[in-house]
């Protein structure tokens, strides 16, 4: 089988956002700006108010009347400055990236995932890695500053990776987490470490996995995955179905080599959750629409 590429661009990768990076440290062109400056609130579970299936944006000044401590600034939409806060509780109709990350448009799904990741940091980041002391928010949201020392510390990202395992030909490689209920398959990832290359980081997460040496990796794309603050990174790998199958370190329940025609049956069945809600007996349910792993399982599918 030829090399296959992906058929279109992850869902969270569309983001179309203009950071305004130089706005940042701008004391006074964010205060002019929030005067019309629109506002994002997220809760605790990452959800935030969703009107006409889009973003529900609002006046920053029913926030405060000037950038609060606490709003982190976005960016830009058109003209208008745009800024997230976090929120212990909303009322009204209410979505996450998981639900609606499908039906956002660009500007929307970038606006999104850059807060619920950037504001997922901030809980965790009140105290320095370095000296211990409490730390304060700094550009805008983009940093935060030890009340000791002064030592700036800046958004953490995770990498991962996530790996489609192939046999060169027609057999895929899906696996399932012990807590994913039965049925429910994807495609292997596991966390960057210290020192490791991404390459070697496939290698060694697919054989912990599930025991199978792999080669021929190869880069895909990659998506950010806020959940909570993660970027995955896409790849490619051949293994030989003829090798057994181990569960060593615990995180993988099942795995199997499935057909073309098993997967392309259950793409069109849908997805985890349109699967799951209908009670479906389908023997293979697949990732949803806005996980990276479900444009590579469909960009392999169609390489035929």
């Amino acid at each position: 089988m030829p090399d296959f590429t992906l058929i279109e661009t992850p869902l969270l990768s569309r983001a179309a956002v203009d950071r305004a990076e130089e706005l940042r440290s701008d004391t006074d062109a964010l205060r002019a700006g929030w005067a019309d400056a629109l506002l994002l609130r997220v809760n605790h579970r990452g959800q935030f108010r969703v009107a006409d299936g889009d973003l529900a944006l609002e006046p920053a000044t029913s926030w405060s009347g000037e950038p609060a401590a606490g709003a982190v600034f976005l960016g830009l939409r058109g003209d208008r400055h745009v800024w997230a806060v976090r929120v212990p509780a909303m009322t009204g109709e209410l979505g996450d990236l998981r639900m609606l990350g499908h039906r956002l448009d660009q500007s929307s799904a970038g606006l999104a995932t850059t807060a619920v990741a950037l504001l997922n940091w901030h809980d965790h980041a009140g105290f320095s890695a370095i000296d211990g002391a409490p730390t304060e928010p700094t550009m805008s949201g983009w940093s935060r500053i030890s009340t000791s020392t002064g030592h700036e510390e800046f958004p953490r990202t995770d990498p991962a990776v996530i790996c489609l395992v192939h046999d060169g030909a027609d057999r895929v490689l899906l696996a399932r987490q012990p807590s994913w209920p039965p049925r429910m398959f994807s495609v292997l990832a596991g966390f960057v470490e210290t020192g490791e290359s991404l390459e070697t980081c496939v290698i060694r997460e697919i054989r912990e996995e599930v025991g199978v040496e792999v080669s021929d990796v190869r880069y895909l794309g990659s998506q950010p995955w806020p959940f909570p603050r993660s970027v995955m990174i896409g790849f490619a790998a051949v293994g030989d179905p003829a090798a057994a199958l181990t569960f060593a370190d615990g995180e993988i329940a099942e795995a199997h080599w499935f057909t073309r025609d098993q997967v392309r049956a259950a793409l069109g069945a849908g997805d985890w959750a349109s699967g799951a809600r209908e009670g479906a007996e389908a023997e293979l349910l697949l990732p949803g629409s806005i996980s990276i792993a479900r444009v590579m399982v469909e960009s392999w599918a169609k390489a035929d």
